[in-house]
This record gives structure tokens, sequence and C-alpha cells, in this order.
């Protein structure tokens, strides 16, 4: 039998946290971690992977991810815990399967994370006109100031990324305003269906730049009333996300054409600066480089939150789980989030580090696909709620479930054994932290 769901305290809340998140932030959350420095880099990756077929990869990835958000919004309503995935898996399978779901939701995060920073030193030392020694200064300068706001309170932390959101959003929706003008029909013309390998590739490079509800729900434990304010926010991210998405890659291809496939490195700036000048190049560089800005500090105010849980259920040193007396935040947490992700993003690039972030969201997409039927069935909820139900009974889980498994055909071997290193680590973690882990209390439904 199933394991009982471990009890949490004022609704769900998690124990010292404060519930200071509304809908529109938590909404701003996702779509600021979604809309991360990826999309700067997916128009040319797209148009590589299958050429004038590329938006059919974005519908497909964008509805693989619309099931997926369905699936988080059921059974985030349901277990609205700090640690998101890895609460709703641990609910479901037990504690072991629940560690590996929140080893997968850490490491994705904090790999995309790492990627992304990578790609922000980059860009704003080339802005600075600063050798590429710099990177490391500009990474500690940038990730001081984001813990240090996040340390301060979870509503600092939505106030930054409400703020950056608006200064990222704005920009592409210039490109797009303007861009559509310079647009050749030509260019876009759909030729030839692209094969079912092919396509599943491209859908999974798509999944890094999609990705990020997994990420943001881990700070599930510090929203209001999150039975209505998770779903709500979910559908109006999501639907943001996609028809932003598809939007910029159909002006930048229609305005670059074959050349697109070849600009990996601000394929946007690139387009923009040939249909208004030099400005343009400059302008949409900066707004690349605050993009990649507003995502890291989207992450950290979502990814450490999954250290805390580890540590507070005996997974990692108590000192991890500790909550600032002042602001209520998980500090050290933060700070050790931070200092990984510099390492990482210090160490490797961009693109090592995707890949290792995609293989581990799919993952975790599937396993909390496949706990949403058994959280339905046993009537899983906070007391005095009424959850949140993924329309068509158990047919959204099993499609999510069956497309993630297609997907998967496309990760190499080399992929893999990158993911069974890291899984394997962690079991032993597991089994040496036996004496230490916190045992879950039956919850009340």
């Amino acid at each position: 039998m199933f394991p009982p769901v471990t009890q949490t305290t004022q609704g769900g809340a998690a124990p010292g946290f404060v519930r200071a998140v509304g809908t529109v932030a938590f909404a701003a959350s996702i779509f600021n971690v979604t809309v991360g420095g990826g999309i700067f880099r997916l128009p040319a990756t797209a148009a590589a992977a299958v050429g004038t077929a590329a938006p059919l990869a974005y519908v497909v990835c964008g509805l693989v991810m619309g099931c997926v958000a369905l699936c988080f919004a059921e059974a985030g309503s349901r277990v609205p815990e700090t640690g998101g995935p890895y609460a709703y898996v641990e609910a479901v399978f037990g504690r072991f399967p629940g560690f590996l779901a929140g080893v997968l939701l850490w490491m994705l995060g904090t790999t995309a994370m790492g990627g992304v920073a990578s790609a922000f030193a980059d860009g704003a030392a080339a802005l600075l006109g600063l050798p590429g020694s710099a990177r490391v200064f500009i990474l500690v300068a940038a990730f001081a100031c984001i813990a240090w706001i996040n340390v301060r309170g979870v509503e600092q932390g939505a106030r930054l990324i409400l703020v950056l959101s608006a200064a990222k959003l704005l920009p592409l929706l210039l490109f797009v305003g303007i861009g559509v003008f310079f647009v050749e029909g030509a260019n876009v013309a759909l030729r030839a269906l692209p094969e079912p390998a092919s396509l599943a590739r491209a859908a999974i490079v798509l999944v890094f730049a999609f990705s990020g509800v997994e990420s943001a729900l881990a700070a599930s434990g510090e929203v209001r009333d999150p039975t209505r304010t998770v779903p709500r926010a979910l559908a109006i991210a999501m639907i943001g996300v996609t028809l932003l998405y598809i939007a910029v890659h159909v002006v930048a291809h229609g305005i670059l054409g074959p050349r697109l496939a070849t600009e990996t490195t601000d394929p946007l700036a690139t387009a923009f600066g040939a249909v208004v000048g030099p400005w343009g190049l400059a302008f949409l560089l900066a707004t690349a480089t605050v993009s990649r800005l507003g995502y890291t500090s989207g992450m950290t105010l979502a990814v450490p939150r999954a250290l805390w849980k580890f540590a507070d259920d005996g997974f990692l040193p108590r000192v991890v789980g500790a909550i600032h007396p002042r602001f209520r935040t998980p500090y050290v947490a933060i700070v050790l989030q931070v200092t990984i992700v510099l390492l990482l993003g210090w160490t490797f690039s961009f693109e090592q580090l995707a890949v290792i972030s995609n293989l581990a969201a799919l993952l975790l997409y599937g396993a909390c696909a496949a706990a949403v039927p058994v959280l339905r069935a046993r009537d899983i909820k906070a007391p005095g709620t009424t959850p949140y139900r993924v329309p068509g009974g158990p047919v959204i889980p099993v499609v999510t479930i069956a497309v993630i498994a297609w997907l998967l055909t496309s990760i190499t071997a080399a992929e893999w054994r990158v993911l069974a290193s890291v899984l394997g680590a962690a079991s032993l973690v597991y089994a040496l932290s036996g004496a230490a882990r916190r045992k879950p209390q039956p919850a009340t439904t």
C-alpha cells in the first residue's frame, strides 16, 4: 500500500514559512523562470533541428507542457507543500521515490541555473567590453545581490521577479511588434514534415525553454490559497509562454531565413539588428543579459526550497534547513544553492548543463503525472479545501506519460549514463541518512 502523506501545518504551509505570494506574483514567477536565457537561443536551435517545420516542434512541446502543467495543477492543489513535485511523488509512491524525485527537481533546477548563469556571464562580459576572465567576478556580484534579496524575504524576491519579468517581456514584444513587418513569407513556408525522430529530438531541446513550472512550484508552501492560486497561475503562465515563443520564432525565422540556424549566440539580436540597425543589436543583447539575470533570480526563489526540504526530512545536515529568525526564509539553503550554481556556471557551458536538465525534467514530469490519478483516488487534500481536478479523468496523465516516453527515445546512451551516476550517488546518500530521517505523520484527508 501507499504510505501516508507528510502532515503539514496551517493548511499545508511549511512550518515557519509565510504565505505571501498571490496569483499574479506566482504566475510571474512561473513565467519568469520559464522564459529565461533559452528564449534568446531557442529559435536558432529549433531551426537547426527541423528547419521551417520548427513551429510544429513548439506546438508539440507546448501541448506536452500544457498537459504537464495540468497534472502539476491538480497535484499542487492536493499537496500544497513547499517541495512541489518532490512532495507529490512522496505522497503517492513513498519516501525513496519521493527522494529521487526531489533529486531530479534539484538537479534540473541547478543545472539549468548553472547553464543560464554561464550564458549570462559571457553575455555580460561582452556587453561591458570585459575580458573572459571577468566572468567569475560578474557571477559573484550578480548572485551575491540575488541571494541577499531572497534571504531578506519571499515577498522581496517576488517583487524582483515582477520587475525583471516586465524588463524582459516588453523588449520581446517590441521585437515581435516591429519585426513582423519585415517577415518574408518564403522564409517560414513549410516545405516538408519532419521525421518523428527529428521532431522528438527537437521537442527534447525545447523542453529546456518550456521548463520552469516544476521549480516555481517548489515554493507552493508560501502561496496564498494554493488550491486556487496554483492552477490559475499555471494557466496564465503556460498560455502566455507558448504564444510568445511561437511569435518570436516566426519573426526571427521570417527575417533571417536559413541563416537563423547558424546564429547560435544571440539570434534575436542579430535579427533585430538586421531590420533596425546597430541600436537594435545592442538593445537585444542587453535584453538577453537582463533575461538571464531574471531567470536566475526566479530560480533562486524556488530551487533552494528543495534543499530545505531535503534537510527538513533528514537527508542533509539540519543546518541546511535553518529558517532565518527575522526574515523567515531558508537562508542557509539559499546561500548553499547560490554557491553551487556559481561553480557550475564558472566551470561548464550552457549546452553541457542543459542536456542534464532536460532529461531530469522529463523523468520528473512523468513521475508527477503518474501520481495524479492516485492522489485523486485516495482523495488526498488539505483539510477544508476543494482540489482542482484535471478534466477528462485519467486521460491527461496517461497521455502525458505516453508522450514523455516517446520523447525519451531520443536520449543518447551517454546522457542516460550521467543521470544514472547522479541517481546512484543520491541513492547512497539515502541509505546512509536512514537514522536521521524525519518520519512522516498521517495527514487528514
